[in-house]
């Protein structure tokens, strides 16, 4: 039987997983986290209990989510790489879901994606699709969050874009540079995964911010912000991607890959629904412009190195 104050996140140690799991302490839950980084340094303060998140071992898994009220899930992986693949993230959260029902978790929020798609040649796209049709076949009632993209201390996106804006005369855009992106401050983003912790019955909500841009837009918006306004000029899709695979090759890091690049062309991040955060980029980027890509923020190294801080790398 679950405890209605235990709550389990994933990732608590890592970015959007932080921000949960604050918020619930916040609010007197007892909270527990299934992570990969068990030495990562945190602000919890041993508030929060560790627990391995043993994809090799559904059994294990069900053993550390015994008496777990809302498991909250984070996990996945940004792109194809040597190390971890997008196959491997649908798979291991499947074994994720099937113990959550062995171990009689009452609720999940999970996190999926805007405009997911089984029939979508995007690997991404369709590997959440899976997952939230996986997630309704349990049974157990749940919450799915559709962000486009987080942005807050220690994002990757947005602190890259505005770490090249520092650097470069210009900003290449894909083609146009005109298929929109409505991003989320991870704050926000935390306060619907606990409200939908908190929620009976199924849902789905579309996690999408107050600002809507076109690409080219966001990038001129963020270089007004920092003081730093570049030309904003396009570029074809395969000139952007060989120079992101310049500096991905510069930073050992992978900064875009072509089927990002398709899904933001195909404007994949991008939905037609009401704003769910409240919190604006812009204003938070003019607030944090004296820190906000002062130095490159890396993928590779964030999962290399599981024992600094997150965001150190």
């Amino acid at each position: 039987m679950s405890d209605s104050n235990l709550h389990c996140v994933t990732g608590a140690f890592g970015y959007s997983g932080k921000y949960i799991a604050e918020m619930l302490l916040q609010r007197g839950h007892r909270v527990i986290t299934l992570t990969n980084s068990p030495d990562r340094p945190n602000d919890f303060s041993g508030a929060v209990s560790v627990c391995p998140l043993d994809f090799g071992s559904e059994r294990a898994l069900a053993k550390s989510l015994e008496g777990v009220d809302v498991l909250y899930n984070t996990y996945w992986v940004r792109f194809n790489h040597r190390d971890f693949l997008h196959a491997d993230a649908v798979r291991n959260t499947m074994t994720l879901f099937n113990a959550a029902k062995t171990a009689g978790v009452r609720r999940i929020v999970h996190v999926s994606i805007t405009n997911p798609s089984e029939d979508s040649p995007l690997e991404y796209f369709s590997g959440k699709a899976r997952l939230e049709r996986a997630l309704r076949e349990t049974g157990i009632p749940h919450t799915i969050l559709r962000p486009a993209v987080l942005f807050g201390h220690a994002d990757i996106l947005i602190n890259n874009i505005a770490w090249a804006l520092r650097r470069l005369p210009v900003f290449g855009v894909f083609g146009s540079g005109h298929y929109r992106l409505q991003p989320i401050h991870v704050e926000d983003f935390a306060r619907l995964a606990v409200e939908g912790g908190a929620a009976n019955g199924d849902s789905i909500v579309e996690a999408i911010g107050p600002e809507t841009f076109t690409y080219r837009e966001l990038v001129a918006a963020i270089g007004a912000c920092i003081g730093k306004r570049r030309p904003v000029v396009s570029v074809s899709p395969l000139l952007g991607y060989l120079a992101g695979r310049l500096v991905g090759r510069m930073q050992d890091d992978v900064f875009i890959t072509r089927e990002e690049i398709q899904g933001l062309m195909d404007d994949l991040l991008y939905v037609d629904a009401p704003a769910a955060g409240t919190i604006r980029l812009t204003d938070w980027a003019r607030e944090h412009a004296d820190q906000l890509g002062r130095r490159y923020h890396s993928e590779l190294a964030r999962r290399r190195d599981r024992a600094a801080a997150y965001g150190a790398a």
